[in-house]
């Protein structure tokens, strides 16, 4: 009862509507009893993780005037580089033991969202680093795809048409991020977490972790358990919007990391989200005289900005 469960998502590549439904099932039950689940059977070769991880070490390890060149508190639209202790996901904790690197839908400077200064609109600021942009952008698209697969399945699992998030996924402002976790005695108090306990804000989130482990789920009755790596998948988890679109059939989970002791952690999560404009409501099959819409709609993009400041410094003074 305290281990999150082990999907296999093959047969979401496959033909056959039954084998397909049967796995949309799991992701349901899992969905409502934990919203969390790991997957494996997903289409991310073992290469591209090996080049990324390599790609991650490269990055955290330069100075920090190097890194501080995309500095993401000097980012219109939330891009680039987040020193140690800029976010803050539990308030009553200090702020994070962790560095991140963030990049989004790239939208060149002449495009007329970005010219209208659309939120959370604008080009990728990368690092100077040899192949870095080539190697994250192709995973960023092929992260937006095993998203939509997922998102697919989970329509099929709430009976609503197959290509609605396929609908309001273009264009997203889906992120992927790299996280650097130092180790446990670099923190500044015994109070700083590697990332305090805190709930998602999109819709799924896929996340790679390496071996260092850390990262703890909290179970319906409130205790914390571990989400160990395991090699060959991801860990899958319900953000706040899709709680809200489902009106928390499927639930948002929290969760922290406690940074290990000794050795350094990186993960890269990957964060679906839809197109801005997409307005958040209650799905009609959710719904009903014995259970009220519990949540008003709201745009994507004013649901992201309000989290993002209750998270970001820098964002509260935005």
């Amino acid at each position: 009862m305290n281990t999150l469960p082990i999907i296999d998502i093959t047969p979401l590549y496959q033909q056959d509507p039954e084998a397909r439904h049967a796995v949309a099932r799991q992701i349901d039950a899992a969905c409502r009893q934990w919203g969390f689940y790991y997957i494996k059977g997903h289409p991310i070769p073992a290469s591209r993780i090996a080049e990324l991880q390599a790609a991650a070490e490269r990055f955290f390890a330069l100075p920090a005037e190097e890194k501080l060149r995309i500095d993401i508190t000097q980012s219109a639209h939330h891009r680039g580089y987040g020193a140690i202790a800029t976010e803050q996901l539990d308030p009553t904790r200090p702020s994070d033991l962790k560095e991140t690197f963030d990049m989004g839908f790239h939208m060149p400077a002449d495009h007329p969202d970005v010219v209208a200064a659309k939120p959370l609109r604008g080009p990728n600021r990368h690092p100077d680093v040899a192949g870095w942009e080539a190697l994250l952008q192709q995973h960023y698209e092929d992260m937006h795809a095993l998203s939509l697969t997922l998102l697919r399945a989970m329509a099929n699992a709430l009976e609503i048409e197959d290509d609605f998030f396929d609908q309001r996924f273009a264009d997203p402002i889906s992120v992927f991020r790299m996280i650097h976790y130092p180790p446990r005695q670099a923190a500044s108090s015994a109070e700083q977490q590697g990332a305090g306990a805190h709930t998602d804000y999109g819709c799924v989130t896929l996340l790679y972790q390496d071996n260092a482990g850390g990262l703890q789920v909290q179970s319906r009755d409130g205790h914390w358990i571990d989400a160990p790596p395991i090699a060959g998948t991801y860990v899958v988890n319900i953000g706040d919007m899709m709680a809200r679109w489902s009106n928390d059939r499927y639930t948002s989970t929290p969760h922290r990391v406690i940074s290990p002791l000794g050795v350094d952690r990186y993960s890269m999560p990957f964060f679906a989200e839809p197109h801005p404009d997409t307005e958040i409501s209650c799905l009609p099959n959710c719904s009903g005289p014995q259970n009220p819409a519990r949540y008003p709609a709201v745009s994507c993009s004013d649901y992201m900005l309000s989290r993002f400041a209750e998270t970001y410094a820098y964002r509260r003074e935005a």
